[in-house]
């Protein structure tokens, strides 16, 4: 059997990582500020998260949701209390797809009303159909024909508004920081107006985090940079730090039932106690923080290189905008210079989503390799 073969692949074979390197099995070591699509938080192979996933699969890796897990309720009590959301419950589910169909399930379940609003170049999953453009909006149909899906530029509150008075909308969908997108993001005043307009309307408001979360934006959630309280919150590729595991954090405005949600493999020990150490470790190791101090000298640092258009994004979720397609430039860095980074719908940018343990060092290395590509492509 031949794999399906839906992804280009460089020749590069990683057989082992540490913190922010991965060595092929050439034995040559590249620094990585991709992350796997912004997956590592902590870093590869951390010891601490190492040595908690080893011990649990000595006890139990898997079980049922229909006996008691006492891991589920430590997991959601760190993460309540680090996120500053103890109020919120959390439903535990194995990726970010399944985190926002649930979440989309829930709003539907809430309203009685089906229409969803999300945003150009956002992504949300890879679950909906073809895209057909109208006046000023796109219609999409998802593969569940019960919920279709208006998209509207960002921050233009205008035209959500004249959406919701239609009466038919259960939720608006919005990244704290738009990923595959391109790093666009509202404003704080577009955020406030949402959560302004979708409490008037009694739709709800969905935070997708499940890439700008976990600290990547300097603060644990991004839209916590905007002073809102969304009615549902969206979490995953940080949270496990590789191992697969997401997160619906809920509201108390709505009541939970039996039935109401549900998953296969979310919440298992063995995912839980990945959790667990990548919460331990943002904490102990304080890479909040670091996520902060290490951005600002990326800011700082990147005004030496005149190419550069423009800076997109917060904390160590960044693009990096030129006026050229960068697809050779990525290249260029991955096989000459041994630099993992990003690609996005906006072919102009590179993208930076570093472990959050990074360093100025690591930085320093980037900015030095690409001077150096920019110049030997020209």
């Amino acid at each position: 059997m031949n794999l399906f073969d839906v992804y280009p692949l460089y020749n590069i074979t990683p057989v082992k990582a540490v913190d922010c390197t991965i060595t092929d099995d050439k034995g040559i070591d590249y620094l990585d500020l991709y992350s796997g699509h912004g997956v590592i938080s902590i870093g590869h192979t951390q010891p601490d998260y190492v040595a908690k996933i080893k011990n649990q699969l000595d006890q139990l890796s898997f079980y049922s949701n229909a006996i008691q897990n006492p891991l589920q309720v430590e997991l959601a009590q760190k993460l309540g209390k680090l996120s500053g959301l103890e109020d919120y419950s959390l439903f535990l589910c194995s990726s970010g797809a399944e985190a926002n169909e649930n979440a989309l399930k829930l709003a539907s379940f809430h309203t009685n009303k089906s229409r969803i609003i999300a945003f150009d170049n956002s992504f949300h999953g890879r679950t909906s159909a073809a895209v057909a453009a109208t006046d000023n909006k796109k219609i999409v149909a998802p593969l569940n024909a019960q919920q279709a899906v208006t998209f509207l530029p960002l921050n233009q509150i205008e035209l959500v508004e004249a959406e919701l008075e239609k009466g038919d909308v259960c939720c608006v969908i919005i990244e704290g920081i738009q990923g595959v997108g391109g790093l666009d993001e509202g404003t704080t005043a577009f955020f406030q107006a949402l959560e302004k307009v979708c409490k008037t309307y009694e739709a709800v408001l969905i935070l997708d985090e499940v890439q700008s979360g976990y600290g990547r934006s300097g603060k644990f959630f991004a839209f916590q940079h905007h002073g809102i309280n969304p009615d549902i919150i969206t979490t995953a590729k940080g949270m496990g730090n590789g191992f697969p595991i997401g997160g619906v954090l809920i509201s108390p405005k709505f009541v939970a039932s039996y039935g109401l949600l549900g998953t296969t493999f979310g919440g298992s020990h063995l995912a839980c106690a990945a959790g667990i150490a990548v919460l331990d470790v943002i904490e102990n190791q304080k890479l909040i923080d670091n996520v902060n101090t290490v951005s600002a000298y990326f800011f700082e640092a990147i005004k030496q290189i005149p190419e550069i258009r423009k800076v997109k994004g917060k904390g160590l979720m960044l693009g990096v905008e030129f006026d050229f397609d960068v697809a050779a430039l990525r290249k260029k860095m991955i096989i000459e210079k041994h630099i993992f980074t990003g690609s996005a719908n906006n072919k102009n940018l590179l993208r930076i989503l570093p472990p959050l343990t990074i360093n100025k060092e690591g930085i320093d290395t980037f900015i030095i390799a690409l001077k150096e590509s920019l110049v030997e492509l020209k």
